[in-house]
């Protein structure tokens, strides 16, 4: 991947359905440079794939965090499943070192939030947790 790879990756990242011509005149190149650029980075496996992102996806709740999880032994699985089953819970990653996981948490209030933390510490497993609240968020150009 080169320079131009990186700014049409990027291009597509800030709008997923401008046209071949939007993306040419933003890069400053032919519609077909882009066609072909386009289809190396998708045969070459750079880019594997387009979503859409609906209204739903973005979430509306002032209040965002991140709460890192220690569980003890083998729960982990048992852990991820209550985890998902949380409305308030968006998203679980497994990860290594110190936490085993890290949940994303949104809600309307911080007292809806500190009550989806203390029902998290509350799962039998989860043995020390520690949460980071996002103040704010850019998505990456």
């Amino acid at each position: 991947m080169d320079e131009m790879d990186n700014q049409l990756i990027g291009a597509l990242r800030r709008n997923g359905r401008a046209s071949l011509s939007e993306l040419a005149a933003e890069l400053g190149v032919t519609r077909s440079t882009v066609r072909s650029r386009l289809d190396r980075l998708v045969a070459g496996g750079e880019i594997v794939g387009f979503s859409v992102v609906t209204r739903s996806d973005v979430r509306p709740d002032p209040v965002r965090g991140l709460m890192m999880v220690e569980i003890a032994g083998r729960g982990t699985e048992k852990i991820w499943k209550s985890l998902t089953r949380m409305s308030q819970v968006q998203m679980v990653h497994s990860t290594n070192g110190t936490w085993d996981l890290i949940a994303e948490i949104s809600a309307s209030t911080l007292e809806e939030f500190d009550q989806v933390l203390f029902a998290i510490r509350r799962l039998e497993g989860v043995t020390r947790s520690e949460t980071s609240l996002l103040l704010s968020s850019r998505r990456s150009a």
